[in-house]
């Protein structure tokens, strides 16, 4: 049997409800030959057992950390076990329309992409509402200098030093009915595509390393294409493949399962640490793009946790004061897990090291 050409890794959004659902919709919907290698990041019981069976059935690869990772290093970890042409990243919230593969290797086939993203939508009902068609970082004549400014290697200027590119995230089409702009959506090159759903030559990580675990929870996907960019790749969107991500609005109280990796995955720990990679990393120059995104940190945690439970003590209602009360404890919670986290997860690393030291002697 020849090997496929493409390796799928699956990995953990921000939360475990949804996951048997995308796994389902994924061999319903994919008749593209693929491996699968799905990343287990410290699931819940249920669902550790629940793809400990699956993967037997469908004879997928599952691999599994005791320890919460966050999104690129649960990647990393995915990649670390795929030999293929092409890897296809996604989440486990994802939901696949039929030929969703096949039009990404299609693609990137037709026009030698290294990047290929999905068109993809968000919430219920699926495949209704854009969440991400494609989008851009900086203005194009300001983009056209950055991307040929190739390096062979990237040097993080000091955070705090004023910054040469001005970043101007903009993401097409968000928010608006398929219905009516769907025949407007045409395969083109772009600047971004987001990590949902998400096809890259594995020549790329040969020729630039690993995903960048320096972005804990946000900007990653930026990352990734603004690499592309500067090792003079391209980045297309490929709106044939349709994809949608899970999410309920209003978003009801998270299952209690969901809520460690949830609150950490957006933990401001984890969030201001990615921002302020992301400035270094590029010579970003703080501006209102970088004060804004400080202003609202954990405001995914105050509308999935602190509004939904504050209803329910407030027996439906708004009230306000009980809200602010609430994110102040929230956010304690959140510093206090955060840092438990980061104490527990070195404690870690020294055991592994040390482990390896003596296995090796």
């Amino acid at each position: 049997m020849e090997k496929p050409q493409i390796t799928i890794v699956a990995v953990p959004r921000e939360r475990f409800c949804f996951a048997r659902e995308s796994l389902e919709s994924l061999y319903e919907n994919t008749e593209f030959p693929f491996k699968l290698v799905y990343v287990d990041n410290n699931s819940p019981a249920k669902l550790r057992r629940y793809l400990e069976t699956q993967a037997v059935l469908k004879g997928f690869q599952l691999v599994r950390t005791e320890y919460s990772l966050s999104p690129n290093q649960a990647r990393n970890f995915g990649l670390r076990h795929v030999s293929s042409q092409y890897v296809v990243f996604i989440d486990n919230d994802v939901i696949f329309s039929p030929g969703w593969l096949k039009a990404l290797f299609d693609c990137a086939e037709d026009t030698g992409a290294t990047v290929v993203g999905s068109l993809v939508c968000q919430h219920t009902p699926v495949h209704e509402i854009i969440h991400c068609a494609g989008g851009e970082y900086m203005p194009p004549e300001e983009f056209t200098q950055f991307a040929s400014e190739k390096q062979s290697s990237i040097s993080p200027n000091p955070f705090g030093s004023e910054g040469k590119w001005h970043i101007r995230e903009k993401i097409y089409r968000q928010g608006q009915r398929l219905s009516e702009v769907g025949d407007e959506l045409k395969r083109q090159p772009t600047g971004f595509v987001e990590f949902h759903c998400v096809l890259v030559r594995t020549e790329l990580f040969q020729q630039v390393g690993l995903l960048d675990e320096g972005f804990l929870c946000t900007k990653e996907y930026l990352d990734l294409c603004m690499t592309v960019a500067k090792a003079g790749g391209a980045v297309y969107l490929e709106p044939s493949s349709l994809v949608t991500f899970l999410s309920h609005p209003p978003a009801p109280p998270l299952e209690w399962s969901d809520i460690p990796y949830f609150m950490l995955r957006w933990s401001d720990a984890w969030e201001l640490a990615s921002l302020r990679h992301f400035r270094s990393k590029w010579d970003l120059a703080e501006t209102e793009y970088f004060t804004r995104r400080y202003k609202r940190l954990g405001w995914r945690r105050h509308k999935e946790i602190v509004k939904p439970w504050s209803r329910r003590l407030a027996f439906g209602h708004d009230y306000e004061p009980l809200i602010q009360l609430l994110k102040q404890w929230e956010k304690k919670l959140n510093h206090y897990l955060s840092d438990r986290y980061t104490k527990a997860h070195a404690q870690h690393n020294q055991v592994l090291s040390a482990t390896q030291f003596s296995s090796q002697s």
